[in-house]
């Protein structure tokens, strides 16, 4: 799957989505967002087992396309708050719920700007790898906006709230090093390295227990709605469901035999 606006590429169990508009920072238009969908649909292909997510020309995503919102406005406040409220879905029901729902590793690698929609795009992400280049901003009380891409659920969880309440007020980029103490982010890396970074852990991930890893990630984010007797009635059914794959036998098989597992993502 190919678009004008987002690049979808598999090398190995690999798939790497690249957003391709370098023109505005990869900014997020309809048209991207729905090629972004497409290619997210891609992913679920069994034959792809780690997912990267990236941008083109030394920026991850610098979220919505506001220079359109202007010929929407020319129509009235209405027009615009209808458009607002169409886009959001496309990001939130289409992209942001795509990622989150695929039931393998998603690796965000940021370089340059990751704002807005943009940083929710990363936020959704399993794992987060910046390079040193990377800033990382809401950028929505700028324009007198309130947040979404999902930034006001993982923010709070990942940095705390006071921090991502700051985030939000006082609206300054975070360096890649302030987003790597605060928990924003993984792994930085020096600009010219990051694919490289990028790769072997995907490469790692890609290797590894593929049903498994797609369980857990349905079971962390299931915690945050569920008590502890519930969550553990689902680690439970989770563990002896998965005792039914090719990848867990082989697992025990290559403990017992004191051996790497050669998993196959059965």
């Amino acid at each position: 799957m190919a678009g004008s606006d987002v690049r979808f590429e598999k090398t190995g169990g690999v798939a790497t989505v690249t957003l391709d508009r370098p023109q505005v920072r990869n900014a997020l238009s309809a048209d991207s967002m729905d090629q972004l969908v497409s290619a997210l649909e891609e992913c679920r292909s069994p034959q792809v087992r780690a997912v990267v997510l990236t941008g083109a020309g030394g920026a991850f995503c610098s979220g919505a396309d506001v220079r359109g919102f202007t010929d929407v406005l020319e129509g009235g406040a209405e027009g615009l708050s209808a458009h607002l409220r169409t886009q959001a879905g496309r990001l939130h029901r289409g992209v942001i719920m795509a990622i989150r729902e695929l039931p393998k590793p998603v690796i965000a690698a940021v370089d340059g700007v990751a704002a807005g929609g943009g940083l929710g795009l990363a936020l959704a992400c399993d794992l987060r790898l910046a390079s040193e280049r990377a800033r990382f901003v809401m950028a929505y009380a700028g324009i007198g906006a309130t947040a979404d891409g999902g930034s006001t659920y993982y923010l709070p969880r990942l940095v705390g709230p006071a921090l991502a309440m700051e985030m939000y007020l006082v609206n300054q980029p975070i360096s890649a090093q302030r987003a790597l103490e605060m928990g924003l982010v993984n792994r930085v890396v020096p600009g010219e390295e990051l694919g490289r970074h990028v790769m072997e852990l995907a490469g790692r991930l890609a290797s590894g227990p593929t049903v498994a890893f797609g369980r857990v990630k349905a079971l962390m984010d299931a915690c945050w709605s569920t008590d502890l007797g519930s969550q553990l009635d689902a680690e439970t059914a989770a563990i002896s469901g998965i005792a039914l794959t090719s990848d867990f036998q082989e697992g025990v098989t290559a403990f017992v035999e004191k051996r790497a597992p050669r998993f196959r993502g059965e």
